[in-house]
């Protein structure tokens, strides 16, 4: 596919350093030639200087034979611009604007995205996403990542073991004789730096963080069984109360009105309009950095502090100072790759990439067709895919054992309607079923090969 990118931030970057590897011909255009220079040297796409939205920029970076445009700069209006006038002067089929402004979202404004009002295809908010997966996290208490597919049925699981894990040095085969009524399965280990599939004589250890594919209703009991049963938080503070931090906590005071929740703000003038906003939250005006600011807040009995700024070095720092000050649990956004690896060794308990959910979001509309949602772990190293399967798949009809599924990729459920089953050797796919599975990251053409996926959907 050939497909252009207005934006080359932290998400713009992503999305192109995915879709490159792909082999699809990307373009990226940014006001920033330094950022222009950066992503070109860097990654196999092309760099154009310029604003995203000005018809002569779409028209150099081949507009009119672009199949898609994905337009994710800093500002709302100049994606949505950039969405009309691809589709108005070079008939772009599909167009993707971010737009992080929750006005624009508000539910009495929602025909405003229709598609008899704009010519855009598919909104992406990454407040409303980063929100719904803390919002998720909070649901299952003691896993590292949840990500849902197969419309809620099925969750992958990121658990970080602990020392006090009773199934430590226990062969993965003897994980379904011991609980033959678990539906779940292990599907991807992390192991210093190092990820991999494991195989069935395979044996986890103390801190290794391990994907685990299960069904809806096995996952708090899976939890359980890795050494992480803990009760949902209800005592909640929040540090940082801009767009993420609002949603967090009205979908807090929406769907769990048993929760206490207090909203740290370092901006006076923010404060004050969430106060306004919100019901039930207490909302304190400092720093999280300061000591005395969490203690108002009540962090030594708070069940969980979540780090929400847009400052890594704020959430890192806030969450680790957090946990010294009594904090049961701690979660952090963390937006950069540089400082991903400090949040384990900080003993932070669980870490979201707002970059990450943003590049999922678009990656189910660019790998359209049978993918039906993509999600990168563990920084990317891997992914969790559901992809249906077709008619001429060479997986249909076979035992998996006998199935040829390459070494980076484990199938992990099979959801058949409205039944989810967990993969075993004897497991045989039917056309039209939904496979989530494990892949590395480079796994993608073999991905296609499986599931008969032409080249046009990835």
């Amino acid at each position: 596919m050939k497909i252009i990118i207005c934006g080359a931030g932290q998400v713009g970057r992503g999305i192109a350093e995915k879709l490159a590897a792909e082999d699809n011909a990307v373009t990226v255009i940014d006001t920033s030639a330094e950022l222009v220079r950066a992503i070109s040297d860097e990654l196999d796409v092309q760099g154009i200087i310029g604003h995203g939205a000005h018809p002569d920029i779409l028209e150099k970076a081949g507009a009119a034979e672009a199949d898609m445009l994905i337009a994710v700069t800093h500002t709302d209006e100049v994606n949505m611009m950039a969405c009309e006038v691809a589709n108005a002067i070079f008939n772009t089929p599909t167009k993707i604007a971010r737009v992080r402004d929750q006005s624009y979202l508000d539910g009495q404004y929602r025909a405003l995205f229709s598609r008899e009002n704009t010519a855009i295809d598919v909104v992406i908010s990454p407040e409303i996403a980063v929100g719904d997966m803390v919002m998720r996290r909070l649901s299952l208490p003691g896993a590292m990542d949840a990500v849902y597919f197969a419309e809620g049925r099925v969750i992958a699981l990121g658990i970080q073991l602990r020392e006090d894990c009773p199934i430590l040095d226990t062969p993965l085969s003897q994980l379904a004789e011991l609980f033959p009524d678990l539906e779940a399965i292990v599907v991807g280990i992390e192991r210093g730096g190092k990820v991999f599939v494991p195989h069935i004589s395979s044996q986890m250890q103390a801190g290794d963080v391990v994907f685990v594919i299960a069904s809806q209703g096995s996952a708090a009991r899976t939890l359980g069984l890795f050494g992480h049963e803990e009760p949902p938080a209800r005592d909640i503070v929040l540090g940082g109360g801009g767009n993420i931090g609002q949603y967090v906590a009205r979908q807090l005071e929406e769907t769990r009105p048993e929760a206490h929740v207090r909203i740290i703000e370092n901006d006076r003038t923010r404060a004050e309009e969430i106060a306004d906003e919100l019901q039930k939250a207490i909302i304190l005006h400092g720093s999280a950095l300061d000591s005395e600011i969490l203690h108002e807040a009540g962090i030594e009995r708070a069940d969980i502090y979540i780090a929400l700024t847009n400052d890594d070095k704020v959430n890192l720092l806030s969450a680790l100072l957090a946990r010294q000050e009594g904090a049961r649990h701690t979660m952090s956004l963390i937006s950069t790759l540089e400082a991903t690896p400090l949040a384990g060794p900080l003993g932070i308990d669980s870490w979201i990439d707002p970059r990450a959910v943003t590049v999922a979001e678009i990656l189910q509309h660019v790998r359209r067709g049978r993918i039906r949602g993509v999600y990168p772990v563990l920084g990317g190293k891997a992914e969790i895919v559901e992809a249906e399967a077709l008619e001429t798949s060479p997986v249909i009809g076979k035992k998996l054992r006998d199935a040829d599924i390459p070494e980076g990729v484990r199938i992990g459920a099979i959801v058949r309607g409205d039944e989810v089953f967990v993969a075993t050797g004897d497991t045989e796919i039917r056309a039209g079923d939904h496979v989530v599975m494990f892949a590395l990251a480079d796994m993608a053409e073999e991905i296609q090969r499986l599931f008969r996926v032409s080249l046009e959907y990835f």
